[in-house]
């Protein structure tokens, strides 16, 4: 049985019993990767009566940003997202790293349980500071992942919904969790990954869907943008049209998208399009992504006009966040003798 399956088997079988962190930077408006990706998810796990929290990370926004320009106005575009596809405060914790200082307080200790080789060898981290836009990488991109590790034992998660990108940061976690165990006595949980089996869509550009490339649909698009993005999306020149991910992935992800939108399989929806070729392919897409997009859309619109009920959501979450992490610092420092 792999991880995901046994993860999921546990889930079914006693939902309450686990605990799960996620998040995402606020660094612009998430898209129908993100969507299709996580957010679609960890709504069905709230639904299922999971624990969840959901880290805004906004401190991590200064790992590979020399400025963090309207800071406060991407949390709150976040929020919006959130709450129009489904995230429901009354049964999921929203809060941000910057309002929980005893969550960030436990980057010291936790610091001291790794060595700097064991930084240095994190290929996720290797790859972020070989793409980092800075002439020179600081000490929080280095560390991040330690960071990471106070995010996700702060609340004592005991799965992590992740990629296979992020499963050496959950790695480096789960060492932490254990040598702080192995020395100060049993504190912390080893979380286990949710590896995503979600379906990987390419940008409009035939490369990684990414908010800082311009090749993505936000969910806050309205549809003529989003029209506007499918019409100008990458294809291929064969004109009928097929689902073959290995040899015509452009094509395939528009099918893919596609499919997912109107529930279908993908293959039968290339087989209904077949030789009517990328333009028919791209005015389907298009009908498909803003008909399902259209309540979500409305929703954001609807809580876009009450920006106090985002600063309550958020408040409500952050209270909730610091009394979990100040107990957990607590018992830290008790565990430690009162080291840190």
């Amino acid at each position: 049985m792999n991880t995901l399956t046994a993860a999921e088997a546990d889930i079914l079988a006693d939902p309450a019993a686990h605990r799960i962190l996620t998040g995402d930077r606020p660094t612009g408006r998430l898209h129908l990767g993100h969507y299709f990706g996580t957010l679609h998810n960890r709504v069905r796990l709230q639904h299922l009566g999971v624990e969840t929290f959901v880290l805004i990370a906004d401190y991590q926004v200064l790992t590979d940003r020399d400025i963090a320009d309207d800071l406060a106005g991407h949390v709150e575009e976040l929020m919006l997202d959130y709450l129009a596809v489904g995230i429901d405060p009354q049964r999921s914790t929203i809060f941000t790293h910057s309002a929980v200082p005893a969550l960030n307080q436990l980057l010291l200790p936790f610091l001291s349980l790794v060595s700097v080789a064991e930084l240095g060898r994190n290929p996720t981290v290797k790859d972020e500071i070989a793409h980092s836009r800075q002439s020179s990488v600081s000490g929080l991109m280095f560390t991040y992942p330690v960071h990471q590790a106070a995010d996700i034992l702060f609340c004592k998660a005991d799965l992590v919904p992740v990629g296979q990108d992020q499963l050496p940061h959950l790695e480096l976690t789960r060492t932490i969790a254990r040598r702080f165990n192995d020395r100060y006595g049993k504190l912390f949980p080893e979380p286990a990954a949710m590896l995503s089996a979600a379906p990987l869509l390419l940008g409009t550009d035939g490369t990684k869907m990414s908010k800082s490339r311009g090749n993505a649909v936000a969910l806050a698009a309205d549809a003529d943008a989003t029209a506007r993005l499918l019409r100008g999306a990458k294809t291929d020149g064969e004109r009928h049209i097929t689902y073959d991910p290995a040899h015509r992935p452009e094509v395939s992800s528009l099918v893919l998208l596609t499919a997912l939108c109107e529930d279908r399989d993908p293959v039968a929806v290339a087989a209904e399009i077949g030789g009517e070729g990328a333009a028919a392919l791209k005015k389907r897409a298009t009908e498909a992504v803003n008909e399902y997009l259209a309540p979500i859309r409305a929703r954001r619109a609807q809580y876009a006009q009450d920006r106090g009920y985002l600063r309550q959501v958020l408040r409500e979450g952050n209270e909730r966040a610091i009394a979990i992490a100040e107990k957990t610092l607590s018992e830290v420092r008790a565990a430690m003798n009162h080291l840190c």
